[in-house]
């Protein structure tokens, strides 16, 4: 996922200009038990929704779009608007019968290798 932003606050330094971020996105599903194929998650349509989450952020300045306003766009912010956009396609149907045993999910978003952030969540 590629993203243009800026943030507000003197913590951020330079990082107060606008400039790019770069993030491999990885999802992790959690639950009590696999169905009668033993899956927990369709990871083909786990990819594929994921991959349209991830869409709809990336090549955008997130300062532009009124779901970031008055928020600075960390790490933190980006991989719980992910956890969040994945859940509501979990809860829709949209990962397929087997994903009603989904009862959690977490969202890790790697800037490099020595800058990570995930954000956990229930379904």
């Amino acid at each position: 996922m590629m993203v243009a932003h800026s943030f507000r606050g003197e913590v951020f330094g330079p990082a107060q200009q606008l400039h790019g971020a770069t993030f491999v996105v990885d999802v992790t599903f959690r639950g009590p038990a696999l169905d009668d194929d033993d899956i927990l998650v369709d990871i083909g349509l786990a990819t594929q929704q994921v991959h349209d989450v991830v869409g709809e952020l990336t090549y955008r300045n997130l300062d532009d779009d009124p779901a970031f306003e008055g928020v600075n766009t960390s790490t933190e912010v980006l991989a719980r608007a992910v956890a969040d956009r994945v859940c509501e396609r979990v809860r829709s149907g949209g990962l397929g019968a087997a994903a009603e045993q989904v009862t959690g999910l977490a969202v890790t978003l790697h800037e490099s290798h020595v800058a990570w952030a995930t954000y956990e969540r229930d379904v």
